[in-house]
């Protein structure tokens, strides 16, 4: 035991820092994450599915704003809803996902009665003539008898974003003030809110809140029940349509007496209660006096109509009679579609639908408060068990027993779950892998000497494999200089000033660290040694220090990975609104001098010599072709079985031998027929040209054009052959082009 005292104190920290988390001391970003993952795989594991009958949704969509016209309708066509849906339809209860609150002026009735009261004052036949029309002209008199004596449900607001924002009118509270004095229980607590206008709010049988809880992930999984709005508590649309379907019961709230599990300031209230003809209803909410939505499953679980039929009678009667109806819009100009576990574009009014059927059904998940004080045990109990027993088992023995401790907890949970008690899941899971993972990760940290000393010195150069592959005959290698037939490859972002200049320092710092990172991968994917980066330019050399038969073959392949990669990160940059990259590479083979050079003050791993900085010349004038990869004629042969395309004979400046350059186009397999024949084209054009039979070269780089109007490459020849007519080379001419600088 004493020889494992160190892992065992280990354990029971790394549990402690679970249990901070799971006892609400502090939170983990990282693991509400997990949770809010596990809640919801859980919840699509186990809908219940199919079409809920009884609850019919009327849908404002983009049929009915076609039909109609753009919300909101008029009062007199609202009026006219309502009453065809009670005295055509029948329906046993209407609420409404939408907010009444501004009087409708589209009658035009407030510009009658100023004509009334001032230009027309005394005229008998025009006031005998309005004041028999008025009546028809007050929409919202009508729409108000309209849900007079019927059961109507309105819906409204709360807002924490203006807090002086005062609209409308709220409906009376369901429970009043001074209810739960003495208990503690975080209510959501709202100070403005959007109300529907008195007449509305007076006519109808109830009102209720269509306010979803937004979770720390944007993701709407619980509904408040009750809500605070200066001491006096409102209740759900949800529960308001459910209490007016059973004749508006008092709201009582649930207790239950503290227990073992139940913190300090356990106030007990689990549960909300409707006495019924047939009973108490339950429904359950948690610390927040919130309840889980219980979604039934996609959307489309409850029949939509659109509501432009029901207003003109296009729908059956079956189809409406006696049912559940919500009235609201999944229209997205009209902003109310949510991110939920089972959509990311879920309408709002499906939620309240699937609240209405959760309360009837009695199958709304429980969360009571006392599930921090079971979660805060379950831990307790499994972080001691393998903080202990980890340390003394073998590894074999160590893992079976992690393996079945997660598997029992998560057991447990889904058992707790399909029971109707909803427990976190990711502290304990979470705990269990770290503690296991502590233990088997405990041999690594007595390395041997060789490989520690291979990993200082090479790993921030070499990908680990390698590292690995040295650690196993150290003696083999070096950093002292030595001069090595090598590849060296140097890469550039083109137009890197403009794109700084265009972004701020956090998000140009954020894109090269996407841009470095997606780019060195591929680097050392290929076995390659990466050098440096220069600013936005990435140098990497292949041969060393573990010798490579392929270094030329490895380097182009990775200059060719590079850009395809380049192209993967287009999407995901244009999203946050960056701009697209394009990178010039430039590749050559040679002797080079490689070893740790530097100074006493700092050194690197690198390598030197004019092979180098030929590479680095080729890269700078890939943009003079417009190419994104140049390789030198010396990397060519050494990767014969890549088709090329030759770019030109050059000398570049530092340099007096002229070069063959070339464009890796890959594999012949991979093209296609059009660029083998282009590519023939190009090869007799560049013969012409070099042969100075100027005319013939034209004509070859003319149909080329055609073939591939945006390869720079073509107008760049014809443009040295129109100077070449004008200032002609000369016999002595050898067809290279000669680059003055860098």
């Amino acid at each position: 035991m004493k020889k494992n005292l160190i892992r065992i104190v280990l354990g029971l920290l790394l549990g402690l820092v679970f249990l901070g988390h799971s006892a609400r001391i502090y939170q983990i970003p990282l693991l509400n994450t997990l949770d809010a993952f596990v809640y919801d795989a859980r919840l699509r594991l186990t809908t219940k599915g199919g079409v809920d009958e009884r609850i019919v949704i009327l849908d404002i969509d983009e049929k009915s704003l076609a039909e109609i016209g753009r919300w909101p309708w008029s009062r007199d066509k609202m009026a006219a809803l309502v009453t065809r849906l009670f005295d055509s339809y029948g329906v046993s209860i209407l609420g409404f996902d939408v907010v009444f609150a501004e009087a409708d002026s589209s009658s035009g009735l407030a510009s009658l009665e100023a004509i009334a009261e001032s230009d027309l004052k005394g005229d008998a036949a025009f006031q005998s003539t309005f004041k028999r029309l008025r009546s028809g002209l007050d929409y919202d008199r009508r729409f108000a008898e309209a849900l007079s004596n019927r059961p109507v449900v309105l819906g409204y607001y709360f807002t924490n974003i203006d807090k002086s924002h005062r609209s409308g009118s709220l409906p009376e509270p369901v429970i009043q003030s001074g209810t739960f004095k003495g208990k503690t229980i975080a209510f959501t607590t709202w100070s403005g809110y959007g109300g529907n206008l008195p007449e509305f709010q007076k006519s109808a049988v109830n009102a209720g809140h269509f306010n979803p809880m937004v979770d720390f992930d944007g993701v709407s999984r619980r509904v408040p029940m009750l809500v605070e709005h200066e001491g006096k508590y409102y209740e759900s649309l949800s529960l308001a349509m459910v209490r007016s379907l059973l004749g508006k019961p008092p709201l009582v709230p649930g207790y239950a007496e503290p227990s073992a599990l139940s913190s300090r300031s356990y106030s007990g209230l689990e549960w909300l209660e409707l006495p019924t003809a047939r009973g108490t209803m339950r429904i359950p909410v948690d610390e927040n006096v919130a309840s889980l939505i219980p979604y039934r499953g996609a959307q489309g679980s409850f029949r939509y109509f659109s509501a432009a039929d029901a207003l003109k009678g296009r729908l059956k009667l079956e189809q409406l009679k006696g049912k559940i109806v919500l009235l609201g819009t999944t229209a997205p100009g009209l902003m109310d579609l949510r991110a939920t576990p089972v959509g990311s574009t879920y309408p709002g009014v499906e939620i309240h639908a699937n609240l209405v059927a959760g309360i009837l059904d009695a199958s709304i998940v429980q969360k009571p408060p006392y599930v921090l004080g079971a979660d805060v045990l379950l831990l307790s109990l499994a972080t001691l068990l393998l903080a202990f027993l980890l340390p003394v088992l073998s590894p074999l023995r160590a893992t079976f027993l992690a393996l079945g401790t997660l598997c029992a907890v998560s057991a447990l949970n889904f058992f707790l779950w399909s029971s109707g008690l909803a427990m976190p899941m990711a502290a304990v899971l979470s705990a269990i892998l770290a503690l296991y993972a502590l233990n088997m990760s405990w041999g690594y940290f007595v390395e041997s000497r060789s490989k520690r000393q291979f990993t200082e010195l090479f790993g921030q150069y070499v990908p680990p494999e390698l590292v690995d592959e040295m650690a196993r005959d150290p003696e083999r290698y070096s950093m002292e200089g030595k001069n090595e037939e090598l590849t060296v490859l140097f890469s550039d972002v083109r137009g890197f000033t403009s794109i700084s200049e265009g972004l701020d320092p956090k998000e140009l710092t954020q894109l090269m660290n996407e841009y470095l990172g997606a780019m060195t991968q591929v680097v050392q994917k290929n076995r390659g040694t990466l050098d440096k980066y220069i600013g936005d330019a990435i140098m990497a050399f292949w041969g060393a220090p573990v010798a490579d038969a392929d270094h030329a073959r490895h380097a182009v392949t990775t200059a060719l990975e590079m850009q395809a990669e380049l192209r993967k990160l287009d999407e995901p940059f244009k999203e946050r609104g960056w701009p697209a990259l394009h990178i010039g590479v430039g590749i050559n083979t040679g002797t080079m001098t490689v070893g740790d050079m530097g100074s006493k003050v700092r050194k690197s791993y690198t390598v030197m010599g004019d092979a180098v900085n030929l590479g680095s010349r080729l890269e700078s004038i890939t943009k003079q072709y417009g190419v994104g990869i140049i390789v030198s004629d010396s990397t060519r042969v050494l990767v014969k079985d890549l088709v090329y395309r030759e770019l030109d004979r050059v000398r570049v400046k530092g340099k007096d031998e002229p070069v063959g350059i070339f464009e890796p186009l890959g594999v012949a397999a991979q093209l296609d027929k059009a660029a083998h024949d282009e590519l023939k084209l190009w090869n007799q054009a560049l013969r012409l040209y070099r042969q100075q039979d100027w005319d013939q070269a034209e004509l070859q780089l003319y149909n080329l054009a055609r073939i591939s109007p945006d390869r720079y490459l073509y107008p760049l020849y014809t443009k040295r052959i129109a100077y070449f007519r004008a200032n002609p080379p000369g016999d002595a001419w050898d067809g290279v082009t000669t680059f003055e600088t860098k």
